[in-house]
């Protein structure tokens, strides 16, 4: 009889070792997802930064070219450039006096310049601040 009630014991043990082996495994698995979640939403949050910030440079220097080599501003693809940045060098627009050239054709728009270094700064400290918050430990 007591070695009935040692075997059921033994029998009830195993199975709460079982379930805590289970529990402890599914709580591993469910902090597993949440890290893989958090570094989804990181990543794509960074990407959509370097995109969006890449496209803003690559038009910023697009425009500093068009004025660097005397572009035609009648043109439709340069009024289109100048339209779609112009937004974004306002702030910039009267920081420095332009050094021209050929008589004022060829512009060496330096207020362009500290734009896309400008530009490239805040996008750098934007994607710190996003890895800051996502890597803190909750």
């Amino acid at each position: 009889m007591t070695h009935d009630r040692d075997d059921d014991a033994n029998f009830i043990r195993k199975q709460e070792l079982q379930q805590e082996k289970e529990s402890f495994r599914l709580r591993q698995e469910e902090k597993r997802l949440e890290v893989a979640r958090r570094g989804n939403t990181y990543k794509w949050i960074v990407n959509s930064v370097f995109w969006l910030t890449g496209m803003l440079e690559i038009l910023l220097v697009i425009r500093f070219s068009l004025r660097l080599f005397g572009a035609n501003p009648e043109n439709d693809f340069a009024q289109i450039i100048n339209n779609l940045s112009a937004p974004f060098i306002a702030p910039f627009s009267t920081l420095f006096i332009s050094p021209t050239a050929n008589e004022g054709i060829n512009i060496f728009d330096l207020n362009l310049l500290v734009a896309i270094v400008v530009y490239a700064i805040l996008s750098y400290l934007i994607i710190s601040l996003v890895r800051f918050i996502f890597y803190q430990e909750p």
